[in-house]
């Protein structure tokens, strides 16, 4: 049985993703003031912001590129390249600082032979800081796939992230 798109919820383009986004923009009435909703909308769809995605959003909210991009790039939470299967976060705060977070990103680097904020050439593993997750009480606290775990060692991060490359998920 082969189904298709219904013409409607196709973009110009062909991409229905971006006639998804349109919707978004629409909702928010074109104002500038929703940009992150937007954002976030965009990230959502597309897994990740890439250049002409930002300007696409710049020249539909009639905003400059470089207010966009600078939104884009502030929020931790958007990636301008496409994310990894595999996502592990590095609270850099000052509690976590404090107790070894510097220690956990300097040996996951050379484990996984990346640095912060990119991801290994085959897209597996993308490796993160943030600034503070809040979980000050258990620090120094890693995030590994969406799951906070406090308490961290430079061991038990790496013993984490090579589970992932042994079991073959990654």
């Amino acid at each position: 049985m082969k189904t298709s798109v219904p013409p409607s919820l196709i973009h110009p383009s062909g991409d229905k993703r971006l006639k998804m986004l349109d919707a978004t923009i629409k909702r928010h009435q074109y104002q500038q003031d929703a940009l992150i909703e937007i954002l976030h909308r965009a990230s959502e769809l597309f897994g990740y912001l890439e250049l002409d995605l930002l300007l696409y959003i710049s020249h539909s909210l009639k905003l400059p590129p470089s207010r966009v991009y600078g939104v884009a790039t502030f929020y931790h939470l958007f990636s301008l390249a496409p994310k990894g299967v595999h996502n592990c976060v590095v609270c850099t705060g000052t509690a976590c600082y404090v107790k070894g977070a510097q220690n956990i990103l300097t040996r996951l680097e050379k484990f996984t032979q990346i640095h912060a904020g990119e991801t290994t050439t085959d897209g597996q593993i993308s490796l993160m800081t943030a600034r503070c997750l809040g979980a000050c009480g258990i620090a120094p606290a890693v995030v590994f796939d969406g799951a906070v775990l406090g308490y961290q060692t430079p061991e038990s991060v790496c013993e984490k992230v090579g589970e992932w490359l042994q079991n073959g998920t990654t």
